[in-house]
């Protein structure tokens, strides 16, 4: 089912043509939901609308979702807490993909929560920030954000093939990526926008090439590491990676090299939840994968300052405030999993 009326789309495209100056923005560490739905929506203000947009994320985007970002918008996409600092200036209209408030745009929160601009939230997620912003369509039983936008765009412009071919092909990427190529989280109205997109002219075998047949050999070696020497599942069915420092550095790892792997452990028929956690500076970062019967999103809000999903979620350990050091992950994770249920 659509999930937006006549009355939702009116109200979009009302603010759509009452702006001028426009920065979009969307979660730290922008996966292919964020960087296509940002992507998309730039597409069609420039394209369609002609107006004067830009993106900005937190921080660069993984080499396999960047094919989405032509060259032609390249110089509309921007990274960082200074770059979002200067769009806002004389900016009228923001608004924030992908994430349930500018909280998870960490480093650009300030920048964009402090601008007195007109503030619009397009997100999936639960737990929508509503009194940050003045417009919210925010609805969890649809695949994506892109699923979402795609609803709003074709609203305004009439069908999917009215949409410029840069934006479809956007939205069918993120689409694809939050899906799991239609793995999990689809809904009716998901095979709904796949088709319209397909029926107007949109390349998916390409798509899935640039998605999943694009890696350097890196990927491919960590991939066996971890499986072969990293991965341990615990007698609840709990499936752990961790990919500290050191395995970073030897499997050259740059961001979006380990997009996926947490998904691969539930191919294991005793595995009922997933956790795949990245070193970073003064943190794990978390990312938990579930079966129905469990929830993801109870675990990371529970014990990783995160959220999301029922089975798809994230999240945080912090060093220090939660471990003391690094060497203590390991055990760490092991005392919370133990006897957990889910």
């Amino acid at each position: 089912m659509v999930p937006f009326t006549k009355e939702d789309i009116a109200k979009f495209d009302r603010r759509l043509q009452s702006a001028s100056r426009i920065v979009i923005t969307a979660h730290v560490h922008p996966d292919g939901d964020a960087v296509g739905s940002t992507t998309a929506l730039l597409s069609f203000l420039t394209e369609t609308l002609h107006k004067d947009a830009c993106v900005v994320l937190p921080d660069e985007c993984g080499d396999s979702i960047r094919f989405v970002i032509p060259e032609s918008l390249g110089n509309r996409v921007r990274f960082g807490a200074a770059a979002a600092e200067d769009a806002v200036k004389g900016c009228d209209t923001i608004f924030c993909l992908d994430c349930n408030g500018f909280s998870r745009t960490e480093g650009l929160r300030e920048a964009f929560e402090s601008s007195p601009a007109f503030k619009i939230l397009v997100d999936h997620h639960v737990g929508p920030e509503r009194e940050a912003f003045g417009l919210v369509f925010s609805e969890t039983e649809v695949s994506s954000t892109c699923e979402l936008l795609y609803w709003l765009l074709t609203g305004v412009a009439g069908g999917p093939a009215d949409l410029p071919k840069t934006c479809a092909a956007a939205l069918m990427a993120g689409m694809t990526t939050d899906t799991n190529n239609f793995a999990n989280s689809v809904f009716p109205s998901t095979f709904e926008m796949a088709s319209g997109l397909l029926s107007a002219g949109v390349d998916r075998t390409s798509i899935l090439e640039h998605l999943y047949n694009n890696y350097g050999e890196n990927r491919i070696r960590l991939m066996g590491h971890a499986l072969q020497d990293l991965l341990t599942i615990t007698p609840e069915g709990a499936a752990v990676i961790i990919l500290k420092d050191e395995d970073k550095v030897r499997y050259d790892v740059r961001e979006g090299d380990t997009e996926g792997f947490v998904n691969i452990p539930l191919a294991i028929a005793s595995v009922r939840i997933s956790l795949f956690l990245k070193e970073e500076e003064g943190l794990f970062r978390v990312s938990i994968r579930s079966r129905r019967d469990v929830s993801a999103r109870n675990l990371a809000t529970r014990f990783f300052h995160g959220g999301g999903h029922e089975q798809a979620a994230g999240g945080k350990v912090l060093i220090p405030g939660d471990i003391p050091s690094r060497e203590e992950i390991d055990a760490y994770i092991q005392s919370i999993l133990k006897g957990f249920k889910g």
